[in-house]
Formats: C-alpha cells, sequence, structure tokens
C-alpha cells in the first residue's frame, strides 16, 4: 500500500474524527467571550485592569506570549503547507482538504485573540509585532517534510503538543499573579492545541498499523533532523531571516514556558504513543531506525544537562519601554 492509498483509507473516516477531534462553529468560544466588551459600561473599567496585569508580568514571561500570538497569527503559511502535503487534494475536495480547513479555523481564533488583548494592553508596539509577523507569512519555513504525510503527521504531532505546552504555562504564570483574564485565555487555546495534537497523533497510529515500517523511517528522520518549531525563521524590522529565534527561545526557557527538557519529555510520549518498543514485522532499515529513536531521548538527555541559557533578556522591538 502506497502513501496515496494510505492517506485514503485514512481519510474515509474523516467525518468520524471531525466531529471527534473538532467543535463545532456554534459551539465552540470565541475571541469575544474573553475580551472586554466595548458596548458595556464596564469596558473602560476592564482594559484598564487588562493593562494593569500586562505591564506586571515579567519581561521574558511577556515576550514568551507575545511570539505564541505571532506564531498562531503566520496559519495562512500552515494551511498552505498541509494543503500541498501528498494525498491531499484540494481540486477535489477531499476528505484531507475538509479536515485542513476545519482545522485551520478553529486554529484562526488563537491568533485573533491573542492579537486583540495584546492590542489593548498598551504594553507592545504594534506595529513592530506586526511587521514581525508579516516577515514570517512571507518568508515561510521549511520544517524538513517536504511533501511527505508520514513526515508531516509526526511534526504536527509533535509540535500541536509543543504548543500546548507554551500556552498552558503562560496561561498558569499569568494565574499566579492574579491575571484571570489571560489564565482564561491561554487556558483555552491550550485546550484546543491539546484536542488538535490528540488528532494528528491518531492519524500516525493509524499510518502504523498499515505502512508500519515506512512510518518508522519516517519518525527518524523528523526526529534526527529536529523538530523546528514554526516561528523559527522570525525577524524584527531590519533584522535577516530567523536572527530573531534564538532571543525568543531563550526567553521561553528562562521563564520555563518551552524548555529543552519538554523538548524530550514530548518525544519520549511519543515513543509511547505509538508503541514503538512493541511494533512488530519492520524492515531492517526500519529496525534500525526503532534502535536509534529508542537511545535518542538519552542522548538528547546529555546535550539539555550541558546547556546554558544566557541570563540576559535581549531587547525586542515588540515591548514598549
Amino acid at each position: 500500500m502506497n502513501k496515496i492509498e494510505v492517506m485514503r483509507t485514512v481519510g474515509s473516516k474523516m467525518d468520524d474524527f471531525i466531529v471527534k477531534y473538532l467543535t463545532p462553529v456554534e459551539e465552540i468560544w470565541q475571541p469575544s467571550d474573553f475580551l472586554p466588551d466595548s458596548s458595556k459600561d464596564s469596558f473602560k473599567e476592564e482594559i484598564d485592569e487588562l493593562r494593569e496585569f500586562a505591564y506586571e508580568m515579567p519581561y521574558d514571561l511577556f515576550v514568551t506570549l507575545i511570539g505564541d500570538c505571532i506564531t498562531e497569527e503566520a496559519l495562512p503559511t500552515y494551511e498552505s503547507w498541509i494543503m500541498g502535503i501528498e494525498g491531499i487534494n484540494q481540486q477535489e475536495n477531499c476528505a484531507w482538504t475538509k479536515w485542513t480547513r476545519a482545522w485551520t479555523a478553529e486554529e484562526n481564533r488563537h491568533g485573533d485573540l491573542l492579537g486583540k488583548y495584546l492590542y489593548l494592553c498598551g504594553r507592545v508596539d504594534m506595529r513592530e509585532m506586526e511587521i514581525t509577523t508579516q516577515h514570517l507569512i512571507k518568508d515561510g519555513f521549511d520544517i524538513g517534510t517536504e511533501t511527505d504525510p508520514y513526515k508531516n503527521f509526526v511534526y504536527t504531532s509533535f509540535q500541536e503538543t509543543a504548543t500546548n505546552i507554551s500556552h498552558r504555562r503562560v496561561g498558569s504564570l499569568a494565574k499566579q499573579s492574579g491575571n484571570k483574564k489571560l489564565a482564561q485565555m491561554c487556558g483555552v487555546i491550550a485546550a484546543d492545541e491539546a484536542r488538535h495534537a490528540k488528532a494528528y497523533k491518531f492519524f500516525v497510529s493509524r499510518i502504523f498499523e498499515m505502512d508500519t515500517s515506512e512510518m518508522m523511517n519516517a519518525f527518524e528522520s523528523m526526529m534526527k533532523s529536529k523538530i523546528v518549531m514554526p516561528a523559527h525563521l522570525m525577524r524584527e524590522s531590519g533584522q535577516k531571516v530567523g536572527e530573531l529565534w534564538q532571543y525568543f527561545s531563550d526567553a521561553a526557557q528562562r521563564c520555563r514556558v518551552y524548555t529543552a527538557q519538554d523538548y524530550i519529555q514530548i518525544f519520549k510520549e511519543l515513543i509511547t504513543e505509538w508503541k514503538i518498543e512493541n511494533l512488530s514485522g519492520l524492515t531492517d532499515s526500519a529496525e534500525r531506525a526503532r534502535d536509534y529513536l529508542l537511545k535518542m531521548p538519552e542522548r538528547l538527555q546529555r546535550i539539555t544537562d550541558r546547556m546554558q541559557i544566557p541570563e540576559f533578556s535581549y531587547p525586542f522591538k515588540w515591548i514598549r519601554t
């Protein structure tokens, strides 16, 4: 069975998957549910409270929140990339096209909510943030998957889980400081990401059942080249492509929102989720791939244990001084 046939077989149950992993438009939350209502007399009071909490957020945590928003706002890149995967055909309006559009519609609310929050909070130089977002969409990304659906679903399984962690942690830290509104916003976004991660992990599980060795090789290929985050090419005005990412990553690690240890933990969870140790009937190359995958977390741990994160905070143009 080739990859097109596998994709068609998995996609034959797409209506069930959409019901299980996505939420009807009329039932799911919308950004306006969590933002101050401009039609109410309490609008100014709510804005003042929102601004006060935003200015109290630690610098690195606030940087991470902005970067998370920019990542979400680059959604057009992600949809166009998924639509180009082998086995997804827009012209035929296949099952996978239906999934991609519905997934995109849910994801679109994330950047919409965070972007409006950041605009209202008064602490963000919105023009600089918007320049970074436009650059990120214009520059695109290279995640090493090409058009291979197997590699792409390994990537989305990992990345959606990582995004869930990042939003959830920002929300948790915001809640500790009393910022319940932002905590709610990050919490509902994180919940969406968790559902989406479950979907992509399930798709990979189904592929493992039908094309075990090729799926194993794809998993190894992605982890060997390393999973890069969607915003790895981000830049500010006047910068070169990708020049900003390391500074943003350092900020996220310093405030413990997303760390190298999280990367290792997600990897381990995928190995368990897909029952890598117990799979049988592998080709020789797939057996070697499995051995590599099972040993890799320990290698990564040794590297992580030696890592040192810079203590200084880069002066991001996004934040008003």
